[in-house]
Parts: C-alpha cells; structure tokens; sequence
C-alpha cells in the first residue's frame, strides 16, 4: 500500500476518537455539548407492580421519546425490592427532568408516591459534563 494513501476506516477511527475525548465543545474543562446530568429518582407505592401494567406501554412510550430526543439517557426500576426507579437527564436545567416527571403516567396515575431530581456532576466516562 501507498503511504501517501489513508485507509478511510483509519482516519475515520480517529476522527472518532477525537470527537469522543476532545471534541470541538470542549472549553475549560466542561463538555458544552452533552449538558449538565439530573437524575430523576421516583419512589413506588407498595402494589406498583400489580398496577403498573395499565400504564406501561405509554410511560415506556414517553421515555423513549424523551431518549429519541437526546434527553433521557439511560432508566430503570430498582429491584430487589422494586420500590422505585431512576433515571438519567442532560440537560441545560432540571426541567428537563421535572417535566417528565410531571407528565408521566405513572406519577399522573399515583404510581409514584414521591420523586425528586437531584443535579449530577459526572466527571468520568464518555459524556461527561465536567472533565477533570
């Protein structure tokens, strides 16, 4: 092979590892791009499981479209005992996360007894908001 030749899988590879660790948002330390993370913590009431199937197919709809738009990261209940769940935001503010929290069926419907956000400072892993 040539040397002046670049292999376009080469260079395509390390376009990509540069954009994962340095990318063009990257400004003192702070990943501009990915936004600030909030989780959303929701506490069940005690016969969740039993109630939550009438609900499920549109509160999973709506995470899911909150994902497809880039807001909503990564969710789940708790297990062992299943008495809540959380879930994963970026964002510019907790709103993103207290919106879906307010509009979810399983909180409209009194699956959920308690929730609350709490800011997340994440300063490790891919995405990052905080880079140290």
């Amino acid at each position: 092979m040539n040397a002046a030749v670049l292999d376009a899988s080469v260079v395509l590879k390390a376009y990509r590892v540069v954009c994962n660790h340095v990318g063009s948002a990257m400004i003192k330390g702070t990943n501009l791009e990915s936004g600030m993370h909030y989780i959303l913590f929701y506490e069940f009431v005690d016969d969740y499981l039993t109630r939550r199937t009438r609900f499920r197919d549109e509160h999973l709809a709506k995470a899911w479209a909150a994902s497809d738009r880039g807001e909503l990261v990564l969710a789940g209940a708790l297990t062992h005992p299943a008495d809540g769940a959380v879930v994963i935001f970026k964002g510019d503010s907790p709103a993103v996360a207290e919106t879906f929290a307010n509009t979810d069926p399983y909180v409209l419907n009194g699956l959920v007894k308690r929730w609350w956000v709490r800011e997340w400072t994440t300063v490790v892993g891919d995405g990052a908001a905080v880079v140290v």
